[in-house]
């Protein structure tokens, strides 16, 4: 049974307080919609843009405040839409441009907002700006749009650097060793391109004005067509350091850290692997670059720091891009996916005057501990709270195992990149429980939140998947060894009793979903007391009810240097205080007296005429 310790008055002065501004973005509850596997309407097993449409009114339903489509652009798909071929069209796979206008009018007509992604570090290999390049040869203006650059040795044979690319090999690719290679003219010509991603990912030349007139191009394509925002992918990459210098470090990805060049550089998973690579490009750099070693907040000396990510000039890039979203009304948003170490400089991101929010990726991978917790919840309000900015908190997305799994692990951080049959298996029911929990805590903290396709489902990993149908490159990528992504991504179960769970109308999936998931289908939990398709509802209209999201914050007295709970009070000036208690450890909490239950993660005891609070459970109280 935890008890109370003392708690010294610094650690009660408050974590939090809000500000002035009412901008919706401060604030929302953002869901994350992965189009190929959430829902399909025309019947080929990949989920489409007619098909999110028709199941807007579950996310109107659940409660949140807005979506976050992953890309849907026309692309040959080697790195599942994140090599874009046309930044102003919809591949054929997910619809046409009418489908993405109706949309958002009916996202809009049922009170959601919309945002898309932007993919602006690369182009697809296919995209007309590169085919052009290819064809012109060295020296053109064509070719200034990217990164090409003459190689070394002899005859060019060596690559311009000896940077890695974050999929892993050579970052570099020679133009005479494409299948595709124009003809004699330039097949020898020896020039090499950048791709810090998959050779068919090249990466852009962001020293090119004509770059920047061309994405501000595109924000303005999709803002004239109503979205309300977008998230960058790669935010703190599309800088170089001036001349590419040689760097001796290795990237991980997914948990944002960096190794010693001995190291093995294998790293995690990122976002949306190409044909080519393990991993993708969203959740991907490296978090420690900075353009000056000696500016504040840098890491420990010795840590590694890469000319490719986190250079000054993004914020210029940003700065303009502000500019253009505030000619439109209705408060559009920028949201950074960047992996920069230490918050305080990530969020520099995030200053009045660049982006408005920034993916808090650190709560993510941070163990089922309530000392790492709360020292994420307060590093996250301090270093967001000087610049103006919300703070930011996700806990699952389409990178990583659902939190649903990972928390059943013996290791609850990032978790591994993947998981298949013959691996450990997670403890399906202490991860469910945690996963509650866990949400619980989260949705009532104040900022913004995001939610990833299915987690209001309490969806677990497929861990069973069949190896010969993954498709995650990732698998072949690491020879077999590493199960990639595919596992997270497989497509949402909407009726227990169809086929293929209803996502698709012909019960095709490009996915298969286990055969014990009828019982998450959203029709086996809707109006089922204690599911959490309900929990996650009630918690949404009380987030929304009692404004937790715009609410100033602190450690509640007793437990703030609890090894087993995680406990804050949530205050306002027109309600009560909410106190929030998170039984973490592996013991049970007694609750205090005179409170009123407004939301519990699983079931109370009642023991001794009082109420206790059982491990891994998250409780909502009143002051009474």
């Amino acid at each position: 049974m935890t008890t109370r310790t003392t708690t010294s008055a610094a650690a009660l002065s408050p974590l939090h307080r809000p500000g002035p501004d009412a901008e919706w973005w401060r604030t929302a509850v953002i869901y994350q919609v992965y189009p190929r596997s959430f829902a399909d309407a025309d019947g080929d097993g990949t989920g489409d843009l007619p098909g999110i449409t028709a199941r807007l009114p579950h996310l109107a339903a659940l409660g949140v405040d807005a979506i976050w489509l992953s890309p849907f652009y026309r692309s040959p798909q080697a790195d599942a839409g994140y090599d874009v071929a046309d930044y102003r069209d919809v591949d054929p796979l997910f619809g046409t441009l009418d489908d993405a206008d109706h949309l958002v009018r009916e996202a809009h007509a049922l009170g959601l907002r919309v945002i898309i992604d932007l993919v602006p570090n690369h182009t697809s290999d296919q995209h007309a700006w590169f085919r052009a390049a290819l064809d012109a040869g060295p020296g053109s203006p064509e070719r200034a749009r990217y990164l090409f650059r003459e190689g070394l040795g002899e005859h060019g044979e060596e690559p311009p650097n000896n940077w890695s690319s974050i999929f892993g090999g050579n970052a570099w690719t020679r133009v005479r060793d494409r299948a595709d290679a124009p003809g004699s003219t330039w097949a020898d010509d020896g020039q090499w391109y950048l791709h810090l991603f998959d050779s068919a990912q090249p990466d852009l030349n962001w020293d090119n004005p004509e770059v920047h007139a061309e994405f501000e191009s595109v924000l303005r394509f999709w803002l004239d067509r109503g979205v309300d925002g977008f998230r960058v992918d790669v935010a703190h990459g599309l800088v170089k350091a001036a001349g590419l210098p040689d760097w001796s470090g290795h990237v991980r990805m997914v948990d944002g850290e960096t190794e010693p060049a001995d190291g093995d550089g294998a790293g995690g998973a990122a976002d949306d692997a190409p044909s080519d690579g393990p991993a993708g490009t969203g959740a991907a750099a490296d978090p420690t670059a900075a353009a000056d070693p000696t500016a504040a907040d840098d890491p420990a000396p010795g840590a590694n720091r890469g000319p490719m990510f986190d250079q000054e000039g993004v914020h210029d890039i940003y700065r303009r891009w502000h500019e253009v979203l505030a000619e439109y009304d209705g408060d559009r948003a920028l949201v950074a996916e960047a992996w920069v170490d230490p918050l305080s400089r990530l969020a520099r991101y995030v200053r009045p005057d660049e982006m408005h929010q920034a993916f808090n990726f650190a709560f993510l991978v941070t163990p089922w501990d309530a000392a790492r917790l709360r020292a994420c919840v307060a590093e996250s309000y301090a270093a967001y709270d000087a610049v103006g900015a919300p703070t930011t908190w996700v806990l699952s997305n389409h990178d990583v195992v659902r939190h649903a799994s990972r928390l059943g692990l013996a290791e609850t951080g990032k978790g591994p990149n993947g998981i298949g049959a013959e691996d450990t298996q997670p403890d399906a029911a202490l991860g469910l429980r945690r996963a509650r929990a866990a949400s619980t805590l989260m949705l009532a903290l104040p900022g913004s939140a995001y939610l990833y396709q299915g987690e209001e489902l309490g969806l677990p990993e497929h861990t069973a998947l069949d190896d010969d149908l993954r498709q995650d490159p990732a698998w072949p990528r690491t020879g077999f060894t590493e199960k990639g992504r595919d596992g997270c991504r497989v497509p949402l179960p909407w009726s227990a009793d169809e086929p293929a769970y209803g996502f698709s109308p012909t019960g095709r999936s490009w996915l298969p979903q286990p055969a014990d998931w009828a019982p998450y289908a959203v029709d086996a939990q809707t109006g089922v007391a204690g599911s959490t398709l309900e929990l996650y509802r009630e918690a949404l209209r009380l987030r929304a009810e009692l404004g937790l999201g715009a609410s100033a914050v602190r450690w509640a007295e007793g437990w703030a240097e609890s090894p087993d709970v995680v406990a804050f009070v949530s205050s306002a000036a027109d309600r009560a205080d909410v106190l929030v208690v998170t039984a973490v450890g592996d013991t049970t909490v007694t609750l205090p007296e005179g409170h009123e239950v407004l939301l519990a993660s699983g079931p109370l005891e009642a023991r001794d005429g009082g109420t206790v609070l059982p491990a891994d459970t998250t409780v909502w109280l009143r002051r009474g």
